[in-house]
């Protein structure tokens, strides 16, 4: 659902679910000339923390060091790049989608 509502945007799916030893990275797409790692978070409507809150200072990190990997295993590292988080609230009408751009950006340290 995440992939088909970027790919609506015409973004283009680079790879999904992809693992390294620091971590996983949902999606990466490319949106114009940004390459943008995208956590996808679902969670029931009686869920108590809402999807996009529980990507926490630590998964941040995790996503961030997995990034990195991503950029060097690919020869990357001077692609522009963002970080972002689609939630899914699954309600009893339907799931519901919301797209945060530039959810979270970490200090250069990590980088």
């Amino acid at each position: 659902m995440a992939a088909r509502h970027l790919e609506t945007l015409g973004w283009a799916i680079i790879a999904r679910n992809w693992r390294c030893r620091a971590g996983e990275i949902d999606l990466v797409a490319r949106d114009g000339n940004t390459l943008v790692f995208v956590e996808v978070r679902t969670r029931t409507a009686r869920a108590k923390v809402p999807p996009r809150q529980s990507v926490g200072w630590s998964k941040q990190r995790r996503v961030a060091r997995a990034a990195l990997h991503y950029l060097r295993n690919h020869n990357l590292l001077r692609q522009r790049t963002r970080f972002d988080v689609i939630a899914i609230v699954m309600e009893k009408k339907g799931p519901v989608l919301e797209h945060f751009r530039g959810a979270f950006n970490l200090p250069s340290i990590y980088w």
